[in-house]
């Protein structure tokens, strides 16, 4: 039978079957531009019946689905490590952050590279200083100690790239590493030879230099692409691994969650998190489902109740009928649209990989031209291959791999001495595109927990005795009660009914709080949530909550307007409490009750009708619509989902930084443009130069580096 590896894992095992064909998720190693995720896809296209194959770069997740034999995938896996880019199974339970260890990789390359390049400009110093009165046999000495550094430096630092250009070559294509790894080794092969024949130059610190630099740009991007999977990665981790299943005899036995399957009969005891949707067949209990509604108030479980996967059970314990399986629950779901949603960004960094997959073929023809053209008007071979070398390193694109991401990190600085973390590179090229600003309510525009409303109109000893009660409880609306109240005594034995409320004797009296349902009383019918407290044959008072707005909100809906953006609301809340913050806030666009899904839904429309929508959200239930979003921004009170899944992060937990966002992001745009125009300058003026023979090897990498440093100085001026 085939396996991905050594390890004997069967890729069919992971192979689902779904409206009549199949899906399997892979996790692609190996992949780190748009050439690699073009040659995975256009590789898994060209199998029969394939009708999705979909890449996420940030994740390394690898979609597929196909009519036809499940067998079909060993040979996809197959297929796969045959042109460099190995496959396993993508299990949410055990995938590993590939990311992390590809940068730690880098890292330590760019570490040897930086330090070669610093020591082996030591001895290139020494041999220009002492060009005239140097002996040939000390020149030699400084050449040959020149090697023995650079050498090794690049058998290690340039692993990433010569690689990338093996498995390129191996499937017959070429991507931009194949003449960078050109450059590096025809550098010290010409300068192997030159030291053999103690010729006058050599070009080791060219070949080092290059690499340094190369791979400065190199982990960069990796750095970038690696928080840009955040969001999916903590999705994955908030999936249960396991689940309580109830089989025919009514005995419990815990399965992995991945073994669930429609119909499965499922113990949910109180505090676990819900592993597959499903319906409630026996009890009642409150759940916390803020990642469907992204309410405060917890939600009522009872038979018939359609519950979904991430949700916490907060009460009693539930029997519950499973209606999906993990892979097919909300959410899984959620996650894929993260991933979607992540997936489709940065039109900038698109535009400098079509530059760079340009870059191959022109570079290639131009080193070839240049080398032809030197040998026909009867220059040595000699000056012919060294011009042509010096082509390869002086057109490299360190200046355009460096024009976004420079800008990019110095933005990310400013602002983050400002309180906002920036959580995707690309994110401010898109936040300065936004012409709409759409705003969750709840925990966004509001502090996101319910606060009592009506203390003044409650006596001090009526709210004692509610606190007593409320002390004992962890349910949200006693702790709207209970923290106000501070620290004191606790009533002695409290019974709290799930979905009720408390009870418990106090000076001799029966005292009561919780819903008006339990408590026999008529509901007020008002927007806001209430519980009630009787004690004895009194009458019943009343407990109103709501969730308040933010002091600046309406401050800064109006300033985001000045700027050009008209603001909206998305909410999952009901419309009367998303109707009455509209008004509050002077917002007449805005809309109630969204499921996430919805929530995409509209933020669809509003791009299909030629807008850029920014949007601010704080729930779990907001996260996919962040990473869907044209661009995103969360508070620091936000969940970890909605942080991770947001391009910003207002540490302050203050609204007024997303103006001070907007307005940053537009001057990051001036300067990459700016950058994108110092790239091609540089390019026109070099590249006749080094065609022309007027540089050498050693001066290219010069002019290369210059060029880095010119589009990282203009990228510096954000910082001011």
């Amino acid at each position: 039978m085939a396996a991905i590896d050594a390890s004997g894992i069967d890729p069919e095992a992971f192979v689902r079957e779904r409206d009549g064909h199949q899906e399997m998720d892979l996790l692609v190693s190996g992949v780190h531009c748009a050439g690699c995720i073009s040659r995975v896809e256009t590789a898994m296209r060209g199998f029969d019946g394939v009708s999705h194959a979909r890449l996420n770069l940030s994740t390394g997740r690898l979609s597929l689905a196909w009519n036809g034999p499940a067998a079909r995938a060993r040979d996809m896996v197959k297929k796969l490590g045959e042109i460099g880019y190995p496959a396993t199974p993508f299990e949410p339970e055990t995938g590993a952050d590939a990311g992390s260890q590809e940068e730690k990789r880098l890292v330590r390359a760019m570490a040897v590279a930086g330090f070669a390049t610093a020591n082996v400009m030591l001895f290139s110093v020494s041999v220009w200083s002492g060009a005239v009165d140097m002996t040939t046999e000390t020149r030699d000495l400084f050449h040959w100690l020149s090697a023995l550094i650079v050498l090794p430096t690049v058998a290690y630092s340039g692993r990433p790239f010569f690689s990338s250009a093996w498995a390129a070559l191996k499937s017959r294509q070429v991507n931009m590493d194949v003449p960078i790894s050109l450059a590096v080794l025809l550098a010290c092969g010409l300068s192997i030879f030159e030291t053999i024949n103690s010729a006058e130059e050599a070009y080791f610190d060219a070949a080092a230099m290059l690499l340094f630099f190369l791979l400065i740009g190199r982990w960069l991007d990796s750095r970038l692409r690696a928080k840009a999977g955040a969001a999916a990665r903590r999705l994955v981790a908030m999936q249960a691994a396991s689940a309580n299943r109830i089989d025919a005899a009514g005995k419990v036995k815990a399965i992995p969650a991945r073994d669930v399957q429609p119909g499965d009969l499922l113990l949910i005891a109180a505090g676990e998190k819900v592993p597959v949707d499903a319906e409630v067949e026996d009890g009642n209990s409150q759940l916390d489902a803020a990642l469907v509604t992204g309410e405060t108030r917890p939600a009522e479980a009872s038979p018939g109740t359609q519950i979904f996967s991430g949700m916490v059970n907060l009460g009693a314990a539930l029997k519950v009928r499973a209606t999906a399986r993990r892979d097919d629950s909300l959410l899984a779901e959620i996650t894929r649209l993260v991933e979607a949603g992540e997936q489709s960004r940065s039109r900038y960094v698109k535009l400098a990989d079509h530059a760079a997959r340009l870059y191959v073929p022109i570079v290639h023809t131009l080193a070839a031209l240049t080398l032809i053209g030197w040998l026909l008007l009867g220059a040595s071979f000699h000056t012919a291959i060294l011009n042509a070398i010096a082509v390869l390193i002086i057109t490299c694109p360190c200046a355009l791999a460096l024009a976004v991401p420079a800008v990019q990190v110095v933005a990310s600085g400013r602002l983050y001495r400002s309180g906002i973390l920036v959580k995707s590179g690309d994110a401010l090229e898109r936040l300065a595109e936004a012409d709409i600003a759409a705003f969750d309510k709840t925990g966004t525009l509001t502090l996101g927990k319910p606060q009592l409303v009506n203390r003044d109109a409650i006596s001090d000893a009526d709210f004692e005795r509610a606190a007593l009660l409320a002390r004992t409880s962890r349910h949200p609306l006693s702790r709207a009660i209970a923290d106000p109240a501070g620290m004191g005594a606790v009533a002695d034995g409290v019974i709290e009914t799930p979905g009720g409320g408390l009870e418990a004797m106090i000076d001799g009296q029966r005292v009561r709080l919780g819903s008006a349902r339990w408590m026999g009383i008529e509901a007020t019918g008002e927007a806001v949530s209430e519980v009630w407290l009787q004690s004895g044959d009194d009458a019943p008072v009343r407990f109103a909550f709501a969730d308040q707005a933010r002091a600046d909100a309406a401050e800064v809906v109006r300033t985001v307007e000045a700027l050009g953006l008209p603001a909206r609301i998305l909410s999952g809340d009901h419309d009367e409490a998303v109707e009455g913050m509209a008004r509050t806030l002077g917002m007449d666009n805005w809309q109630a009750g969204l499921k996430p899904a919805e929530k995409i839904a509209a933020l669809e429309m509003a791009k299909d009708e030629g807008r850029h929508v920014l949007m601010v959200g704080d729930g779990l239930n907001d996260a996919p619509a962040l990473a869907s979003a044209h661009v995103s921004m969360s508070l620091a009170s936000a969940s970890d989902i909605s942080q991770a899944a947001a391009d910003f992060v207002i540490q302050r937990d203050r609204l007024s930084a997303i103006p001070e966002a907007i307005v940053i992001a537009r001057k990051a745009k001036r300067r990459v443009f700016e950058n994108f125009g110092l790239a091609v300058l540089y390019n026109m003026i070099a590249v006749p130069l080094a065609v022309f023979g007027f540089v050498t090897p050693l001066v290219a990498a010069i002019a290369m580096s210059a060029s880095s440093l010119l589009v990282t100085l203009n990228a510096l001026r954000l910082a001011r």
